[in-house]
């Protein structure tokens, strides 16, 4: 066989992979988010917001045990993938987009999915979560490898998300403000599925505040610190900063809001500070493969997405 041939990885392999992977985000926690709640169980100490985390946990076992989905409501499936450089796709990326959206589609019936993709004028639904810009695709690539990682997540697409333009005479100071403001209006309101992973965007662009805010949230375990000490440091006093409000599990009375608070940079404009907010489910619905030239799929929960090139600062 071509040595060519070999380092191929056809799209029917993408499709089968993508269709297992919503499957495993619907039905399965991932264990680093499963022990974070749990741990919270044994810290609340208000009986109705703990009887709420026991409930949880209960619910997955049940969806596990069933093979059903978790949470009614999945929310909005979309896909993270980070290409290796030598990576081979047969068909190229127009075959890869293909296939994600066929697994999509085929997943929503056959999981099944909850149908919440709509024109957002028309309201037209197809029924299957595909539309125009649905499901969303970003990419990432990663030098010195030939392999495909793909990341489906499973993210509710109403609420749970805010943003502020700060200025840098806010400092830490106006990112704590901005953050607690956010999670008594999400506790209050009902705009969010406490507890959850929080997700925080700081600098870029506005729309790159955005993405990055999400990326924290969906693409990092529970644990997780940033390399930056800085940032690390910030990042474990807003969790403390959110579990001390007052509000427990969706709103309740309790300590157990934030699961754990993740930061993402990028440099910004120099006379700003854009900042987003974004609260993950309570479900925190992440699955993750590895598809290997030769064919081989790894399965995982860490996406691993913010690698030393991500984040990379300089000029190679």
């Amino acid at each position: 066989m071509p040595q060519e041939t070999k380092r191929t990885i056809p799209s029917d392999l993408i499709e089968a992979t993508a269709f297992e992977l919503m499957r495993r985000a619907a039905i399965e926690i991932p264990e680093d988010f499963r022990l974070g709640v749990e741990a919270m169980v044994d810290t609340e100490a208000e009986d109705l917001s703990r009887f709420v985390l026991e409930s949880m946990v209960e619910n997955w076992h049940a969806a596990e045990e069933d093979r059903r989905a978790m949470c009614a409501d999945t929310g909005l499936p979309r896909y993270y993938v980070k290409a290796g450089n030598e990576a081979v796709i047969g068909g190229g990326f127009v075959a890869l987009e293909r296939a994600l959206r066929r697994a999509t589609a085929r997943a929503t019936h056959e999981i099944p999915l909850r149908p919440n993709r709509v024109h957002p004028l028309s309201r037209a639904d197809h029924n299957n979560n595909v539309g125009i810009n649905a499901p969303e695709i970003e990419f990432s690539f990663e030098p010195d490898a030939d392999w495909l990682d793909i990341t489906t997540v499973h993210k509710g697409g109403l609420f749970g998300t805010d943003y502020r333009m700060l200025f840098p005479g806010d400092g830490k100071d106006g990112i704590k403000r901005f953050f607690l403001d956010t999670m008594m209006q999400f506790g209050r309101r009902g705009l969010a599925c406490q507890p959850a992973i929080v997700g925080i965007g700081l600098g870029g662009s506005k729309d790159t505040s955005m993405i990055l805010g999400k990326q924290a949230a969906c693409l990092r375990t529970v644990g997780d610190r940033h390399p930056d000490p800085e940032i690390a440091a910030l990042e474990v006093e807003l969790t403390e900063l959110g579990n001390n409000i007052g509000m427990g599990p969706m709103g309740f009375v309790g300590t157990s809001m934030v699961v754990d608070c993740h930061i993402d940079v990028g440099y910004t404009h120099t006379g700003g500070m854009p900042m987003s907010v974004h609260s993950f489910c309570l479900s925190s619905r992440r699955a993750v493969a590895r598809i290997h030239p030769g064919g081989e799929v790894e399965y995982r929960t860490d996406p691993n997405w913010f690698t030393p090139y991500h984040r990379r600062e300089g000029i190679e």
